[in-house]
């Protein structure tokens, strides 16, 4: 049904999020080392495409930090054989779509935590590091290695007035208030504040550049070198799995702000769809992007059309203000891209990061270190594999410990019988692989339900994923007004009381036995 004030809405939050996309686009576009138009057009075209067919309606895609890192690297691959690379994203659009008609995408919510959180902060510490050059004034290097060897010479050649403007537009990112980030991005602020002082100051430092107006070109490719084709798939499917990562993690953000489910098997068809086209026109692939999708939530974008409306945007920008663009210093973008590298790092885990389990803090450090140094899939791989191997060795460690009847399986019990108190009894192990179950179990509470008494007396292992899983759950629940009790063995609890930086746990009433929290429940021990 037609709804007016929807669409204004729609309308508000796409133009909103375009606002907040434009630096980022241009960003990631010149880091990439495609250029800035093919990070504008990114933008555009995957955002629209994305939004037209996807499963996520408040999502905005474009250009991210991971998936620019993963182009750059093709670029650098092939240099002076842009075919080779719009063939990559051609084929990780292909294979992002197969994976969605194949129905993976459930699948990416197995993924342990601490893979998550070392993989991202390994994206964020390549961000910093690669802007580093760019910073000081002098030519980039496509890597982190080579960059950090170089960085005596580096220094010996900086250009004092990039140092200055990267200086500047780096404390504009990070100083500003929220009160008027609300409004107005930082990134916006720096862009046009210190590209203005730039040409008033008479600056002689490196910027975009001339910026085409007009569509761009179709690049098909005609002829495919067998010898680069394992690299070329390799690379490929590098994109599409990270893509397929950021996006759905990015889709869970949405959900939980709108209250909604996304379908995460469409998304992927949908994000696939807008790459592949991406690649035909010689811009760099994208993926969901969570701040910009944050920023259309909180500005009215309720619907897919927000995310068309983004992208259009951008297209008139594109069409009637390029030769402004032209302008824009390259200390300035890397300053934005300084800070965008470090809000990717996950404070979440680094918080905490003295009190995880060793295993948990083993996972998360190989999966840094492997991204950073090695290869970004092959620390994904690595990291799952090794906390399976972790998870399958505690699991059969605990199996000999207890009786002959009990259950070598995860089972979640719900009592239906009391209307305002459910009771959700867990058996067995709850770790990366099951904590997605609870959270399923969790959604088939009825909201008229006062109190859910969360059992997990018979919880053989519980892992970092399933408390953070725990914590949402709690969370997501008190939004709507029902109360949880939890019920925790004494090192189960101790051990969720250790890493409550947000206070979540302590806020929640936690017994070891029904009986109490039954008791609780009835002397109304959760006060309104």
């Amino acid at each position: 049904m037609f709804n007016l004030n929807s669409v204004k809405n729609d309308v508000f939050g796409g133009i909103t999020a375009a606002v907040v996309a434009l630096p980022l686009a241009l960003a990631f576009g010149v880091a990439s080392g495609a250029g800035a138009m093919a990070g504008l057009y990114g933008a555009i075209i995957l955002g629209f495409f994305a939004s037209l067919f996807g499963g996520t309606s408040t999502q905005i895609s474009g250009p991210t930090g991971p998936m620019t890192v993963v182009t750059a690297t093709a670029i650098a691959t092939f240099p002076n054989d842009f075919e080779s690379v719009v063939l990559v994203i051609f084929l990780a659009g292909i294979i992002q779509i197969s994976l969605g008609i194949v129905k993976i995408g459930k699948w990416v919510k197995y993924i342990p935590y601490p893979v998550i959180s070392g993989f991202m902060s390994g994206i964020g510490i390549i961000i910093i590091v690669l802007q580093i050059n760019p910073f000081i004034g002098v030519d980039s290097y496509g890597s982190v290695i080579q960059t950090l060897v170089e960085l005596p010479n580096s220094l010996k050649m900086a250009n004092f007035q990039s140092l200055i403007i990267a200086s500047i537009t780096l404390a504009i990112m990070f100083l500003t208030p929220k009160s008027i980030t609300k409004y107005i991005p930082s990134a916006l602020i720096a862009l046009v504040l210190i590209t203005y002082l730039t040409i008033y100051m008479e600056y002689s430092i490196q910027t975009i550049g001339e910026i085409p107006m007009g569509l761009p070109t179709i690049h098909i490719p005609t002829t495919i070198d067998l010898l680069k084709l394992d690299t070329i798939i390799t690379l490929a499917i590098t994109l599409a799995l990270l893509g397929a990562i950021d996006t759905l993690l990015t889709s869970v953000v949405a959900d939980s702000m709108t209250k909604t489910k996304h379908k995460p098997n469409q998304e992927l068809v949908a994000q696939g769809i807008g790459n592949s086209i991406c690649s035909l026109f010689g811009a760099i692939p994208g993926a969901g992007a969570t701040m910009r999708t944050v920023i259309n939530i909180k500005s009215g974008g309720t619907t897919r059309i927000s995310g068309m409306v983004h992208a259009l945007t951008l297209l008139i920008i594109v069409l009637f203000l390029a030769p402004l663009a032209s302008k824009i210093p390259l200390a300035v973008l890397s300053g934005i891209l300084i800070k965008v590298g470090f809000d990717i790092l996950d404070y979440k885990f680094l918080k905490i990061i003295n009190k995880v389990t060793k295993q948990d803090l083993l996972i998360m450090i190989t999966v840094f270190l492997l991204t950073v140094f090695v290869d970004l899939i092959m620390a994904v791989g690595a990291g799952i594999t090794f906390a399976s191997i972790l998870a399958i060795y505690k699991i059969s460690k605990r199996t000999r410990m207890i009786t002959s009847h009990a259950k070598n399986k995860v089972s979640f019990d719900i009592d239906v019988e009391n209307k305002d108190i459910k009771i959700l009894k867990i058996d067995g192990s709850l770790f990366f692989g099951t904590a997605s179950i609870l959270d399923r179990k969790i959604d088939k509470i009825k909201p008229d339900t006062k109190y859910v008494i969360l059992n997990c007396l018979n919880v053989s292992m519980m892992d970092l994923s399933a408390i953070f899983m725990i914590e949402e759950i709690i969370q997501k629940l008190d939004e709507k007004q029902i109360k949880v009790i939890l019920l925790l063995r004494h090192s189960y609890r101790r051990k969720v009381l250790k890493i409550d930086t947000n206070k979540v746990f302590s806020n929640t009433l936690i017994f070891n036995n029904i009986d109490s929290a039954v008791n609780a429940i009835q002397k109304n021990e959760y006060k309104e």
